[in-house]
């Protein structure tokens, strides 16, 4: 019996091609990718350029904000953000210390932390808000990846609502 060496490598490399086995997903190059896109995301908001900042979600993102109805979509985005960059003491510095990255590759999550210093519109004050975010971010046909999914929680507590007058009462020791 005679093998056919050429023959049998071409069948064995037509055969590996036939594999299911998907491609290999380079994680530390995702995450190089995505922290570039959460700079340039930090520079958007330092230049306070809503239109740019916006750029980084798709047409379909949702952005929530505590005490904020959620932005549905980047021209509400992009509204939002004007709103909050009208603000001349507005400050955000906002970082990712983790970057969780799909197998399949096409998408990722980041999670860090921000500061954010603004005037209070209902005191004219100067406030600063800390807290931590979670953005996810899906892969695009063109190799690009943008956010689909931004949500950022204080830490600071909000203030206390007055007591109603049936919670006092009780305090005092008065019956209902």
């Amino acid at each position: 019996m005679r093998i056919n060496v050429p023959a049998l490598s071409i069948l064995a490399l037509v055969l590996a091609g036939c594999s299911d086995t998907p491609p290999r997903v380079d994680k530390a190059a995702i995450e190089k990718n995505i922290r570039a896109v959460e700079f340039d995301m930090a520079k958007s908001v330092a230049a306070k350029d809503a239109a740019a900042f916006s750029g980084h979600y798709t047409t379909d993102a949702i952005f929530m904000t505590p005490g904020e109805p959620s932005s549905k979509g980047r021209d509400a985005i992009r509204a939002a953000m004007t709103g909050m960059f009208a603000d001349p003491n507005l400050k955000l510095d906002f970082s990712a210390d983790r970057v969780e990255i799909a197998d399949s590759g096409d998408l990722a999550a980041t999670h860090g932390t921000y500061t954010l210093s603004a005037t209070n519109p209902a005191t004219k004050k100067p406030i600063t808000d800390k807290g931590s975010y979670v953005t996810v971010f899906r892969k695009q046909a063109d190799g690009t990846w943008l956010a689909v999914l931004d949500i950022n929680t204080s830490e600071v507590p909000s203030a206390a609502p007055p007591p109603t007058p049936k919670v006092s009462a009780r305090k005092k020791g008065k019956k209902r």
